[in-house]
């Protein structure tokens, strides 16, 4: 059965994306990056008695200096899916083909990709951020609580428990716009910009409803006080129907696309409340729908890159150790398209979500935050941008 978008009669929903003209001629292909450092464990985080924020870590890795040298990368699109283990998602008798099989043949597979946690919310707020989970934030921030600090900690980590972060804590969406550059979150079914519970309240789009299966755990942009304070939440955090538009040209195409499809389309219930079967099999025809817009749009084609992954892993599935800020999400493994990466190759590097904040911060040229600075951290280098002149 063919799945079809949101009727009609939604105000809010996202039909498929228009396809664009096709630039004449793809931008040079990525120069030479090279490897991030070798397999390391992380730092034991030490207890601060200040309450300041550690200083990022500069970007200072063979990888970054390659990547702002080359200054070849310029659009980045993330796209979350939920809850599937490597061997369901990539295996032979996946549910979803057209991501195992023919993106999976367009692109670079990465088969040590891990989430860092369980539950869902402390993945997306690792990939903005490089903060650590919390009890609340495993707990997927039911209630939507300011966080306590109680201290500081390496690398850059604030300690306590909580769901909406002081303002001191950066992400990644503040760094580029304090470098000039522009980011954009597009959250199916959200509807209203900036959407989340007040401060304190118990969060109410945590299951689905009828014509509305926004997860504000899903978003992590809300999370973080320095945006929802700022007018960049309501310019930025938007409705994902705003995407087709968007990427009409390439100025209109932030440098940082994020995107999180509703709680049907990203895998994660299933069935779905309108009847779809969700699932592997509702996220593949979801994709199958909506990322060839984005693989013809200007922005990708003269210098972008797409990377399609998992939060965490099914079941209570664990990583080896190795990676700072750990594989406790299990193995999910990632794919990256771009102009810049050899059809249907695969790398068996170890990366987790810190790795693709890591990855993004290399590629403009950011100090890397949080456990995206640690040392032994990987960033996406040329195992991953494979594609030589």
């Amino acid at each position: 059965m063919k799945l079809t978008m949101k009727s009609a009669t939604r105000s809010r929903g996202a039909g498929p994306l228009r396809a664009v003209p096709v630039l004449a001629a793809v931008l040079a292909v990525l120069a030479t990056a090279c490897e991030g450092p070798a397999d390391g464990g992380g730092p034991v985080p030490r207890p601060s008695a200040t309450t300041s924020i550690p200083a990022p870590q500069s970007a200072t890795t063979p990888a970054a200096t390659a990547l702002a040298a080359t200054g070849k990368i310029g659009h980045v699109f993330v796209i979350n899916l939920e809850n599937e283990s490597y061997a369901k998602t990539w295996g032979p008798d996946s549910a979803a083909p057209y991501l195992s099989r023919t993106l999976r043949n367009q692109g670079v597979l990465l088969t040590r990709y891990y989430g860092i946690a369980h539950h869902s919310n402390p993945n997306y707020l690792a990939q903005i951020s490089g903060q650590g989970s919390n009890p609340m934030t495993r707990n997927d921030c039911t209630t939507y609580a300011p966080f306590t600090q109680t201290g500081t900690a390496d690398p850059g980590q604030v300690l306590g428990t909580g769901c909406l972060y002081p303002a001191s804590v950066p992400t990644v969406a503040g760094q580029l716009s304090s470098a000039g550059k522009t980011w954009k979150a597009y959250m199916e079914d959200m509807g209203t910009p900036c959407r989340h519970p007040e401060p304190g309240a118990r969060d109410d789009a945590q299951n689905a409803k009828v014509n509305d299966q926004y997860a504000t755990r899903h978003n992590p942009f809300v999370y973080f006080s320095s945006i929802t304070s700022s007018p960049d939440c309501q310019n930025n955090v938007v409705d994902y129907s705003n995407l087709a538009t968007d990427l009409q040209n390439i100025a209109t195409t932030p440098d940082l696309a994020y995107i999180s499809p509703d709680l049907c389309h990203d895998g994660h219930d299933s069935p779905c409340v309108d009847g779809e079967p969700g699932g592997l099999v509702s996220a593949d025809a979801w994709l199958k729908e909506q990322v060839p817009a984005i693989l013809n749009s200007p922005a990708y084609l003269k210098d972008g890159t797409l990377i399609i992954t998992f939060d965490e892993a099914d079941g209570n599935e664990t990583g080896p150790s190795g990676l700072p800020g750990g594989t406790a999400g299990g193995l999910v493994g990632a794919l990256v398209l771009s102009p810049f990466t050899n059809p249907g190759s695969s790398t068996d590097t170890m990366y987790n979500q810190y790795g693709l904040l890591a990855s993004v911060e290399d590629i403009f040229s950011l100090p890397r935050l949080g456990y995206a600075g640690a040392v032994g951290q990987h960033a996406f280098g040329r195992d991953v941008y494979n594609r030589l002149p």
